[in-house]
């Protein structure tokens, strides 16, 4: 047996263990329960870098069950976890950077997602000497693989998050199949519908290649004739999306992220939860 074969199944082993893999995912969601809608930060960066406590404060009013971080504003993690504790807010991921969850920094991070109270790790973007090649590609895997091992028995995760790029062909294959194909089953899949469909991607396709893997889910709106669209107002098939997460996804949370202008950012967040949850039923 190879070396990275038998790192592969130790990660399975010790990935679903710990975390209670995507099997208990869905048969979370068998029993009934309710996939939590959390806000990626970066929605309301702005809002965050002048009152972080204050936003915060506005994204729980409204409804939202956890927030991903995009950046701490220069805050600790004890004081982020004390801002959340107040609010009720769990924190369902965190956007990073790859050099984080390398060499000594790795340790670092742990520290300080573990004092979080974060268990998702997700990479947004890679450059492109990391996706430019199939050999780069396969490298970048293994780094990721590794990484997944080492943040096992702590119980934290690494994953992916998408931009339009990785669904460019390769060779014979996409940039993300090549990533996803090559990574264990441990690493998250977190999906941006919204950024997949602006590169030609159809999300419900890679949800059922990849199952259980789409973990944390980005839920963001892609319209081809009005960018500035919010969730429920474009051209994804919402309906069978939510219920392709809870069957195959193994989702754990939905987390909502919009990028455009318009509106104030805190409105169209707003409005974006409140479409989602009647899309859902939850109203």
């Amino acid at each position: 047996m190879s070396e990275l074969w038998s790192r592969r199944d130790w990660l399975t082993l010790t990935t679903w263990g710990l975390c209670g893999g995507w099997l208990g995912s869905r048969a979370a969601v068998a029993a009934g329960k309710v996939i939590p809608i959390g806000l990626q930060l970066y929605s309301v960066r702005e809002e965050c870098a002048k009152d972080l406590p204050g936003t915060l404060s506005k994204v729980a009013e409204m409804g939202y069950e956890g927030v991903e971080f995009a950046g701490y504003y220069g805050r600790t993690a004890r004081e982020l976890r004390n801002l959340l504790d107040s609010l009720g807010l769990p924190c369902c991921g965190t956007h990073i950077d790859l050099g984080t969850l390398l060499g000594d920094e790795l340790q670092r991070t742990i520290e300080f997602n573990l004092e979080l109270g974060n268990r998702f790790l997700i990479v947004p973007w890679l450059p492109e000497e990391r996706w430019q090649s199939r050999e780069a590609i396969l490298e970048t895997a293994d780094i990721f693989n590794e990484i997944a091992e080492k943040l096992a028995p702590h119980g934290l995760r690494v994953g992916y998050h998408n931009h339009d790029f990785e669904f460019q062909t390769v060779g014979d294959s996409t940039i993300w199949d090549l990533f996803f194909g090559n990574t264990d089953p441990s690493v998250v899949m977190q999906f941006d519908i919204g950024n997949g469909m602006m590169g030609g991607a159809d999300p419900a396709e890679y949800i059922r290649r990849y199952p259980g893997r789409a973990t944390t889910m980005h839920v963001k709106e892609y319209s081809s004739s009005r960018p500035e669209a919010l969730i429920g107002e474009g051209d994804v098939d919402w309906p069978q999306m939510f219920r392709l997460l809870e069957e195959v996804g193994g989702t754990e949370w939905y987390i909502i992220e919009y990028e455009h202008e318009g509106k104030p950012p805190l409105e169209s967040v707003a409005l974006c939860l409140r479409n989602v949850k009647r899309i859902l039923g939850r109203t």
